[in-house]
């Protein structure tokens, strides 16, 4: 059974939710036994370093760039803005806690009363509407930057996401954030799982693709491309504008930042990387 597994995840595919062969724990158990074959002696939290774990040259020019990195002004601007007071007086504490290193590991997680996902972007800008402010944009700037700030505040701690089996809604959205990791489509009718699962290692287009485990420990990031792109340099972006950047690589529609599609897959891709620790913001090509 473990054989099958492993051939259907290096396929780059996975059972419908309906169809569904193991639970979100033996997924776990068998995604991180994948990797830790295909690169062995590495441990276990520098995937959360992406191909900085597995390419010595780039892992030197990461290091030298991580002295003096870009993302650390922004951090900067999201502490202003977490400690920047409402215009009725509250602040981001009076919807999160005083303590801000607390803030990023409760994110993704499953709303039972609501019965969603929840992302942290997503509970950002339900503070801010919640205390008559306008909403952030969801995929670059502010929201970007106090996402960055409260991931570099959370460092070192370990991501756990919940998936609570006694809730078939909750399965259910794991499952379809699951199927669509896997699911192939647009015209190139490729799937997240064929670039960082079945060839995590390899190069494609001068780029080298990063292994799936440890992919969200270190967002949002910064990455040259999007600086470059930038009027002001600004290279910081969250997780679902890496999704819509993803999707349009393949020629496929991508769907809005913060929607259900993407939170599910957010929800899925997350679990995978329980027992890493948090390294946000990152630093990225």
């Amino acid at each position: 059974m473990k054989k099958i597994v492993t051939l259907l995840l290096s396929a780059g595919l996975v059972a419908s939710a309906s169809t569904a062969v193991s639970g979100p724990k033996e997924d776990l158990e068998k995604f991180r036994a994948y990797f830790e074959q295909k690169f062995p002696g590495i441990p276990l939290d520098e995937f959360g370093n992406g191909v900085y774990a597995i390419d010595a040259n780039k892992r030197l020019q990461w290091e030298a760039m991580e002295e003096f990195p870009p993302y650390d002004d922004y951090v900067d601007k999201g502490r202003e803005i977490w400690e920047k007071p409402f215009k009725n007086g509250k602040r981001f504490a009076d919807c999160f806690g005083d303590d801000p290193s607390k803030v990023r590991p409760k994110y993704p997680h499953w709303d039972s009363e609501n019965q969603r996902v929840v992302t942290l972007e997503l509970a950002i800008n339900e503070c801010l509407e919640k205390n008559g402010e306008k909403p952030f944009k969801w995929k670059t700037g502010p929201i970007a930057w106090l996402s960055g700030y409260l991931g570099y505040e959370a460092r070192g701690q370990k991501i756990n996401v919940v998936v609570p089996e006694d809730d078939p809604k909750a399965l259910e959205a794991y499952e379809a954030g699951r199927h669509f990791y896997y699911a192939k489509r647009g015209q190139l009718n490729l799937a997240c799982a064929d670039c960082h699962v079945k060839y995590a290692g390899h190069f494609i287009r001068g780029q080298l693709l990063g292994p799936a485990l440890g992919q969200t420990t270190h967002f949002p990031v910064f990455r040259a491309k999007w600086a470059k792109k930038s009027k002001t340099g600004d290279g910081m972006g969250t997780l679902h504008r890496r999704y819509g950047g993803c999707n349009k690589q393949v020629r496929a529609r991508p769907f809005p930042a913060q929607s259900e599609q993407y939170r599910n897959l957010e929800y899925f891709h997350q679990y995978m990387s329980n027992g890493l620790a948090i390294n946000a913001p990152g630093y990225r090509e």
